[in-house]
């Protein structure tokens, strides 16, 4: 099985160590692949889309303005 290596910040790394009956290793590999998984479903989805890149920015500012006023109708603006 090949190796892989990453490099973790101090703090996360000291977390880890305080929890050495975890395998990390296990951890890291379902992670990763249950990653793959979800990368390859949006992939296909995606790739089966009529949706342009000027459809989905139209939508995303409908979506913007329609959060705006409701945050604005509950004060929270």
């Amino acid at each position: 099985m090949p190796t892989l290596t990453l490099a973790l910040p101090e703090e996360l790394k000291k977390e880890m160590d305080k929890l050495p009956e975890l395998n990390w290793s296990e951890i890291a590999r379902k992670a990763i692949s249950e990653r793959v998984v979800e990368y390859k479903l949006f992939k296909s989805i995606v790739s089966k889309s009529k949706m342009t890149e000027k459809d989905a920015d139209e939508l995303a500012s409908k979506v913007k303005a329609s959060m705006h006023r409701r945050l604005k109708e509950e004060g929270l603006v």
